[in-house]
């Protein structure tokens, strides 16, 4: 699985209606739809992506299966983050199951939408934080989709698990749209101190406003170069999600106007190396 002088796109969606409704989408017509591969691919060959990472889509099980097999058959897809109920008692064998599955070495980490849980809490209850240390065992990341009122429970919990190579997914989504940095700015930086976190600069577009600018989401991804350096950085899409705001080709546009700056080497990470390090994906 070398991605050696590839970009990739660390963080994508795929679902079929077909086989699965998603419920969440039927409230935006842009993305009530099936996307898949196919629609994908063209995508990534006119922007020069070559390899990605799937991640769930909701906390179901079959569907990681399902990732799993696709990613056996499209050699573009480098790694699957898939889901298991972190409160089960047998996280363990779960993740043993799931890499028995066809497909199964593609397996690189794990993600539970935390956003959606109403304790800020709970990424430390005693139960998740079990069912977080099997993940770590088994040598798999771990996604973290939160919120900015769920850092505080996220950084402790890479505090407690510190044998994992931890990723946050969309920044912890910034309130770009009103402008505001803190508390948001400041609990980044506590946990950009923990270095086995690594964040996506992915999701950002979705939460600036409807007539979003390079200049409004400017200073939330210099603050996350900022806290973590451009070598804990890695550029993720969010398609098709991303398409409440903007086209795949936007997205990465944006991301290479807000990369420039950076030094050869320092783009390099934030395009494949920062990836490939945090999913073990040269292994």
């Amino acid at each position: 699985m070398s991605t050696d002088n590839v970009r990739l796109d660390a963080h994508h969606h795929l679902w079929d209606l077909d086989v699965r409704p998603q419920g969440w989408t039927n409230e935006f017509p842009v993305l009530d739809r099936s996307f898949r591969m196919d629609d994908l691919a063209p995508l990534l060959q006119a922007n020069e992506i070559g390899g990605t990472i799937l991640v769930e889509t909701i906390n179901v099980g079959p569907e990681t299966g399902e990732f799993l097999a696709l990613a056996a058959q499209d050699p573009t897809i480098r790694g699957v983050v898939g889901w298991v109920d972190l409160t089960a008692f047998d996280v363990a064998d779960r993740l043993a199951e799931l890499r028995a599955l066809p497909g199964g070495d593609h397996l690189v980490a794990v993600r539970h939408q935390v956003q959606l849980e109403p304790d800020p809490n709970w990424l430390i209850r005693e139960d998740v934080l079990a069912g977080l240390r099997a993940v770590a065992d088994a040598g798999l990341a771990f996604d973290l989709l939160v919120l900015p009122h769920q850092l505080p429970a996220a950084i402790e919990a890479t505090r407690r698990v510190d044998h994992m190579n931890w990723v946050l997914d969309h920044a912890a989504k910034p309130p770009i749209a009103s402008g505001e940095l803190q508390p948001w700015q400041s609990l980044i930086t506590e946990l950009a101190g923990e270095p086995s976190v690594t964040c996506k600069l992915s999701g950002l577009v979705t939460e600036a406003s409807d007539a979003w600018s390079i200049a409004q989401i400017r200073p939330y991804a210099e603050w996350v170069f900022e806290a973590f350096g451009p070598d804990r950085v890695m550029f993720g899409s969010d398609w098709p999600v991303a398409l409440l705001r903007a086209s795949y080709h936007e997205v990465v546009a944006l991301t290479e106007e807000l990369v420039a700056p950076l030094s050869a080497g320092e783009q390099a990470a934030i395009w494949g190396g920062a990836a490939m390090r945090a999913y073990r994906l040269s292994d």
